[in-house]
């Protein structure tokens, strides 16, 4: 599906830039123009794609469903579709906002967020391959799990509240649709002129807030982009000492990867010493809770709400690390 945007990143960079796919240069800047690109056409697209489905549907029916009573079944559902997704944290958030705009509670919306990078079809096939389906099924199990239990979580201490301003204005618009003379009414019949110019005016507004801080995010990751200090982890960390797990996981946070792109570090990590459950503690704070996606998320949520998202992920993060390196010599 993106194979588009490896190759326009192989062309600007090996061609036109004529850097050397070999080179520390290389590697970043092929890396920073294929996530640049990629976000920037994610963003556009789903949130026009939202926001004409809200034109057109009955998005309320929709959201109404997943905020009553089948809440439970809402964060499973986010939860899942966070799974399914190829996509990495940063690109995650466009569709976040689109939901956000869409009413979707925010329990929900996280529940996605939360598990969309740790999960992915290709991540799974390559965990298969280095550990067994045990582990794996474990791993998709905890996966979905942190996400369900962080959308509840946030959902209960009402964190719509420390969403910044835009972000929550059109949360509390799709919400109470029938007072808001910018949404249209579901019961009016629009042209495909009208669905199409609005999604327009939505997708220009969002965009116009958040396309700089992509640019910011993910120039941090470029530069940190392939320095994994591996020796240096497996040879500090390895003797799986209780504090050697969030320690890993706050040695992640500075790093910067997807689910799929991690895996073969995480490999390297469990050949060189490193035991298992550090290693996934490791990976998973370099997928979910990175500095380049905390700085986009920082243009969506106020920092009272990214500083709890952010313990939340840590403590799972370093549960799981304790329960992996635990009972590990039992599902592999």
């Amino acid at each position: 599906m993106f194979q588009i945007f490896t190759d326009f990143a192989d062309w600007l960079t090996y061609t036109i830039l004529a850097l050397s796919p070999d080179s520390k240069l290389g590697d970043a800047v092929h890396f920073f123009v294929e996530d640049v690109s990629k976000i920037y056409v994610l963003l556009i697209v789903m949130i026009y794609v939202i926001a004409l489905l809200r034109a057109s549907l009955n998005i309320e029916a929709v959201r109404n469903y997943l905020a009553g009573k089948h809440r439970g079944v809402g964060y499973l559902m986010g939860s899942g579709f966070g799974a399914i997704t190829p996509f990495c944290s940063c690109s995650s958030i466009p569709i976040f906002l689109g939901f956000t705009s869409a009413g979707i509670p925010v329990g929900i919306t996280m529940a996605f967020l939360i598990t969309s990078p740790l999960i992915n079809e290709v991540a799974v096939l390559l965990l298969v391959s280095l550990l067994g389906w045990k582990f794996t099924l474990l791993y998709v199990v905890i996966g979905v799990s942190v996400g369900i239990l962080g959308g509840l979580f946030l959902d209960t201490i009402k964190a719509e509240r420390w969403l910044q301003s835009f972000a929550a204005d059109a949360l509390k618009r799709a919400q109470t649709s029938s007072d808001s003379p910018n949404l249209p009414e579901h019961e009016v019949t629009l042209t495909l002129s009208d669905r199409h110019s609005f999604a327009i005016t939505e997708s220009k507004e969002i965009f116009a807030r958040v396309w700089i801080w992509v640019i910011i995010g993910v120039g941090i990751g470029a530069a940190l982009h392939g320095f994994v200090p591996e020796g240096w982890i497996s040879a500090h960390l390895g003797e799986g000492q209780w504090w050697s797990v969030p320690a890993a996981v706050l040695l992640g946070i500075p790093l910067y990867s997807n689910a799929t792109g991690v895996i073969p570090v995480m490999e390297s990590l469990i050949t060189n010493g490193l035991p298992v459950g550090t290693a996934l503690a490791f990976c998973m704070s370099t997928v979910a809770a990175s500095f380049p996606e905390f700085i986009l998320l920082k243009q969506v949520m106020q920092w009272k709400l990214l500083a709890i998202l952010f313990a939340l992920l840590l403590i799972a993060f370093t549960l799981v690390g304790w329960i992996f390196n635990a009972f590990i010599p039992f599902i592999i």
